[in-house]
């Protein structure tokens, strides 16, 4: 018989989220609105702790578009975006008509350069426009140099649209992730730490932004006893029931952290004194990170018979273990291939050498036990 299948990263239920979803149908709330919202709005600021405002959304990719509308971008602006993202991080751009330009990583977080970054915005003015918003990421839930991106985006003016769909719980010197940005976003997609089935969140600093995504997320009705309509609005409501799911997956958020964290840990130990092959951990020891998914790179220079990323992800997907190559970094995707970029080569490498291993709070001693022999059947 066949083994399961181990995935890189599958939902992990803590429980109590039928609860929720039942006194969604009790109460006959299977809508875009009722209590579990707002109480699953409310669970997210009191985690988060700094008096924020949260609005839950279908999706962190809505939470993209409408921070970018919060911060005015037009059609032909310029919005400055990490490279070695997800699409989504980059999507919304477009959606605008606005213009992207991309930035390589550092090797330390594997996230926006600093230096990369300023460069970008010098040029960009020198061509007449300056950018209109910075879009950042926390790549696997590992915290981008907070302070040295502030500080540049301070010093040109430009704000922070702070995408935090893989950080939830990583943090910065006490501070959690999600709370550095002019505006911040969560994603809750059924791999993420916690999950909605789909869904997302955009963190604001006070309620008028609150009340203005909320318009703009329930098609921008204008305040009428008919339907009207002054502004463009989108269908980003996210539904009771989901945030039903999300009142449930908080109650074991911090669980579920600790076990991903131990899951890198695992890896740690495992390729510890294995040459060629290095696991990406923080090194800086104000960042706290969640590990969302645990990466490795593969130097087939130091490898045994010259064993690379495609040569592991093979030989892991022959035992029915699930891993994925790096995001494919934004500006050699054919889509965006055209539009600027500036840096070196630090996330086209990273593409080429890292393998992002199976990740999910819910992996058992036997499913590492099967990791851990797969490793040894390739490598002895």
């Amino acid at each position: 018989m066949s083994k399961s299948k181990i995935w890189l990263s599958s939902p992990h239920m803590g429980g109590t989220e039928l609860e929720y979803i039942q006194e969604a149908f009790d109460t006959n709330w299977i809508a875009p609105e009722g209590t579990n919202i707002s109480e699953f709005e409310q669970d997210l600021e009191n985690y988060l702790s700094q008096n924020l405002f949260v609005t839950a959304l279908s999706s962190a990719t809505a939470a993209i578009h409408l921070g970018l509308i919060l911060l005015n971008v037009k059609p032909n602006d310029v919005v400055i975006c990490q490279s070695l993202t997800f699409s989504a991080s980059a999507n919304p751009i477009l959606y605008l008509g606005a213009t992207p330009v991309f930035v390589d990583s550092e090797p330390e977080t594997w996230n926006l350069c600093p230096i990369a970054l300023e460069e970008a915005i010098l040029d960009t003015i020198s061509k007449g426009q300056k950018p209109k918003a910075i879009i950042t990421v926390h790549l696997y839930g590992v915290p981008y140099k907070i302070e040295e991106i502030r500080a540049v985006a301070n010093k040109y003016k430009i704000p922070i649209l702070e995408d935090s769909a893989e950080a939830l719980g990583s943090g910065y010197k006490g501070q959690k992730c999600g709370t550095f940005g002019d505006i911040s976003v969560f994603s809750f997609n059924g791999n993420k730490i916690i999950t909605t089935s789909g869904g997302g969140a955009i963190i604001t600093s006070n309620y008028q932004l609150k009340q203005k995504i909320q318009f703009l997320a329930s098609q921008a009705k204008d305040k009428a006893p008919h339907y009207q309509h002054s502004e463009l609005g989108y269908n980003y409501q996210m539904s009771n029931i989901c945030a039903g799911i999300g009142r449930g997956q908080m109650k074991v958020l911090d669980k579920h952290i600790t076990l991903r964290r131990a899951m890198h840990d695992f890896y740690v130990s495992l390729f510890e004194n294995i040459p060629g092959i290095t696991v990406f951990t923080t090194a800086d020891p104000d960042s706290f990170a969640n590990y969302w998914l645990t990466s490795i790179l593969v130097n087939p220079n130091e490898t045994k018979n010259g064993i690379n990323r495609e040569t592991i992800r093979l030989a892991l997907l022959d035992s029915n273990i699930e891993c994925r190559p790096l995001w494919k970094p934004m500006h050699l995707q054919p889509l965006y291939k055209n539009y600027p970029f500036y840096g070196t080569k630090i996330a086209e490498t990273l593409f080429e050498k890292g393998l992002s291993l199976p990740s999910g709070s819910n992996l058992t001693d036997l499913d590492r036990d099967r990791i851990k022999m797969a490793f040894i059947k390739l490598l002895e």
